[in-house]
């Protein structure tokens, strides 16, 4: 005998739908490539996300079809996230940082369809796009620029292609939960990248356990401000679980030093971020010269290498800020433990709670 609840699909464009109809007028706050800022919210990512799923279909992307992405983090890569994995694509987030014959291997290996990038990687793509030619498309995320398009006359543009879209777009009935929906690769530190295919059911999965309480703790009374990259394993999957939540979200583009994160930690009152120790050594070392303060974050998970001492000491007792270990692996969507206290923990002298909090 089966239950009698409601059942639905569990889909990424249903974390979208979801942030739009109750969190429709939280906003997203991006840091563009060019140093600017827009300003939108999660009804306005869903509206687009539709029509570039629609305008996707339109140039003859067919099911499982790989699109890459070459971006930093900023507004039109959440509406890519959602946009092609809701029209039933495979959203191929690729890691810049690689060495040239590493993203000819891994754009080749995938067979990807279309690659949309940001305008600080135009040097990278023009050098490895000869060695690519099963590439349709190569889509600057950008609006039209009459400059760029006579320097390349095989670039397109973002807002060129997603107004080829229509406002009215459903996304497909007939996906199934299993259905690829994403995909990463590996560093490639043992010989070639490998390839982690991800599904609809297990990034919304990862999304509704990575919010809870006891991993990342979102909810639609805080601001997060996601530093690690949305081109390294879905930026930890926080773009999904902060949509999922209805918090508020900051896209700090480019800029990761000191200085332009503070800033925009205590502007958009930020109050968990997310990102590796090289980038948290970097900001304290404003803060400090500085004299900053930050009086909106009250957590901070780090992950990617182990946190020193010291920096957790530094964030606890001269800025009021909790840091959360994390450690996960690409193949596990990435998170697979982030160290939270338990309430026995509470009791113990503080030596003892540093020490559980290293581990």
């Amino acid at each position: 005998m089966l239950g009698q609840m409601m059942d639905q699909k569990l889909l990424i464009s249903s974390i979208i739908d979801h942030a739009a109809r109750y969190h429709g007028d939280t906003e997203v706050v991006s840091v563009n490539t060019d140093g600017s800022q827009t300003r939108t919210n999660y009804a306005q990512i869903q509206s687009q996300a539709r029509k570039l799923g629609s305008a996707l279909l339109k140039r003859g992307m067919e099911r499982s079809d790989r699109i890459a992405t070459i971006a930093w983090n900023n507004y039109r890569h959440l509406e890519l996230y959602y946009g092609i994995s809701g029209a039933g694509m495979v959203c191929h987030t690729v890691n810049p940082r690689l060495f040239p014959e590493q993203l000819i291997y891994i754009l080749t290996h995938a067979e990807d369809k279309i690659v949309f990038f940001d305008a600080t990687f135009i040097p990278l793509v023009d050098g490895v796009r000869s060695h690519l030619p099963h590439i349709q498309h190569w889509v600057l995320m950008e609006e039209r620029n009459k400059e760029l398009a006579g320097k390349h006359d095989w670039m397109e543009f973002y807002e060129d292609l997603i107004a080829e879209g229509d406002d009215g777009f459903n996304w497909p009935d007939d996906l199934k939960e299993r259905d690829a929906s994403s995909l990463c690769y590996t560093s490639g530190t043992t010989g070639n990248p490998k390839g982690v295919l991800y599904s609809h059911r297990s990034t919304l999965l990862h999304a509704m356990v990575s919010a809870t309480p006891d991993v990342m703790n979102f909810s639609a009374r805080d601001c997060l401000l996601p530093v690690v990259p949305m081109f390294h394993v879905n930026a930890w999957g926080s773009p999904y679980a902060a949509a999922l939540a209805g918090a508020k979200m900051v896209m700090p583009g480019p800029g990761l030093d000191g200085k332009s994160l503070a800033t925009l930690f205590n502007d958009e009152k930020v109050t968990i971020a997310a990102g590796v120790t090289t980038i948290w050594a970097g900001l304290i070392q404003y803060l400090e010269t500085s004299g900053t303060k930050l009086p909106h974050m009250n957590r901070t998970v780090i992950g990617g290498s182990a946190c020193p001492p010291i920096m957790i000491e530094k964030f606890r007792d001269e800025y009021g800020v909790e840091v959360l270990h994390a450690w996960g692996m690409t193949e596990m969507s990435p998170l697979g433990s982030v160290n939270n206290l338990k309430h026995k923990h509470f009791e113990l002298p503080q030596e003892a709670i540093n020490e559980i909090r290293l581990n």
